[in-house]
């Protein structure tokens, strides 16, 4: 419990990188934009600049760009601090440029309100204040030190003003760079914040499952006593004279206790989908072997009226099942045999690393404002309380072992459930227990 706080600052991270990665690419947008500049200031309009001062600026713009992308490739985690010194790279390349060519007579001198709106959004409020406080330290140092142009003579009012021009494409780049990049921004906050939702709400559901284990284990824990005497006195009434010389009596006494280590067969099961002796819940098989006997076991005591199983896996594979995992897939079978008691079907196959279960029947089928909330808590058609429940636990069992759940339902009538699970998950890796399994069938 004490590791999910984590995961918040985790996704803040991995918001920063990406905020770190559109720093990136718009300061590859103003390494072109400032040899562009150059080009058309010197070339164009016959502007004398200190050129070589100024090339060596943008190479080591160009350099610290080049770096920044290597660590940052790399590397998922991207702190406020990160995002703070390379804002402040930015200023004092800015700073060096203006210098270079006309302090706050250049009209680009306007470029400090971008990096401050950048500062607003990325940073922290401290970070932002001192964004701030340096750029306007910025300014008024240009204004003090800083050379003016030599300009040709220039007696144009309005558009036709060297300097109203520069302002005005200026402002243009100013406006377009902030929408398209402080959107992008939002959008990987956005991200972010979603993710964030998405971690929160799993983080109820699985409260929500966990306060429920405790309960059936605690029911399970209450059931097991009184299932164990009834388990003696049967067994005594079986050794009885009275009973043993009735043939009748007998096989319903029979019956009785197959009924009766069925009703603890479940606790066992619920105890240990709780989690208690989970050690000994894993049983060492292979896919084939576990889902056939699934299914025998499922068929022979449900009143079904046709079920079909088509297990068309081919080639077997060493595998782990636990209890939780078979009460999953009997779960959609209870639920499919519930909506359609004449007649269900079973198709497995293997499908490149994942194996995938296909549960079908001919019911009433799902309600189509239920589809998309599949899998949350006391969602059901079936109008009784405590409704629900079933997908609920199937879909968190199959999230954990990194599978997924989906429904729908037939065009021809009924409803579909699919079980996606990856084979990573249930594979028996261990050398000398798949020899041991392959023996066992080859046996």
């Amino acid at each position: 419990m004490k590791e999910r706080p984590a995961e918040p600052a985790s996704l803040e991270n991995a918001a920063g990188h990406n905020n770190m990665l559109q720093l990136i690419q718009l300061r590859w947008i103003a390494v072109v934009g400032q040899i562009t500049t150059i080009a058309v200031v010197t070339l164009g309009l016959g502007i004398q600049l200190r050129l070589p001062h100024m090339l060596e600026v943008l190479a080591c713009l160009i350099a610290f760009n080049i770096g920044s992308h290597l660590r940052w490739h790399e590397r998922r985690v991207v702190a406020n601090d990160e995002l703070f010194f390379a804002l402040l790279v930015d200023v004092g390349i800015l700073t060096l440029q203006l210098y270079l060519s006309g302090g706050t007579t250049n009209p680009f001198a306007f470029l400090y309100l971008m990096h401050v709106i950048l500062g607003a959004v990325l940073l922290e409020a401290w970070s932002t204040w001192t964004i701030v406080g340096i750029t306007c330290a910025c300014l008024a140092g240009l204004s003090l030190f800083s050379e003016p142009l030599v300009l040709p003579y220039d007696d144009g009012d309005g558009l036709s003003s060297l300097y109203v021009e520069g302002m005005i494409i200026c402002f243009v780049l100013n406006a377009a760079l902030l929408v398209i990049f402080i959107t992008r921004i939002e959008g990987n906050h956005r991200a972010a914040d979603a993710q964030l939702a998405d971690l929160r709400q799993r983080a109820v559901e699985e409260e929500h499952i966990v306060r429920m284990g405790l309960l059936a284990s605690g029911a399970a824990h209450e059931l097991g006593t009184p299932l164990a005497t009834l388990s003696v006195i049967l067994g005594d009434w079986k050794r009885m004279p009275e009973f043993s010389r009735n043939a009748d009596l007998l096989e319903e006494i029979g019956e009785m206790q197959a009924q009766l280590q069925r009703c603890k067969s479940i606790v066992s099961g619920i105890l240990l989908s709780a989690g208690e002796a989970r050690g000994e819940s894993s049983v060492k098989t292979s896919i084939n072997v576990f889902l056939d006997d699934l299914v025998r076991d499922w068929r022979s005591s449900r009143p079904i009226g046709e079920f079909e199983y088509d297990n068309r896996i081919g080639q077997d594979v060493p595998v782990v099942f636990d209890t939780a995992l078979k009460q999953m897939i009997c779960n959609v079978l209870d639920n499919a045999l519930e909506a359609s008691p004449a007649w269900l079907r079973l198709e497995v196959v293997r499908e490149a690393d994942s194996l995938i279960l296909l549960v079908t029947d001919r019911g009433p089928g799902f309600v189509p404002a239920m589809l998309p909330h599949l899998g949350k808590p006391y969602q059901s058609s079936k109008g009784r309380p405590g409704g629900g429940l079933g997908l609920f636990f199937v879909v968190n069992v199959a999230r954990k072992l990194g599978g997924t759940v989906t429904a729908g339902n037939r065009s021809e009538g009924g409803a579909q459930v699919q079980l996606t699970l990856p084979l990573a998950a249930i594979r028996l890796e261990d050398d000398k227990d798949r020899a041991q399994i392959e023996v066992q069938h080859a046996g």
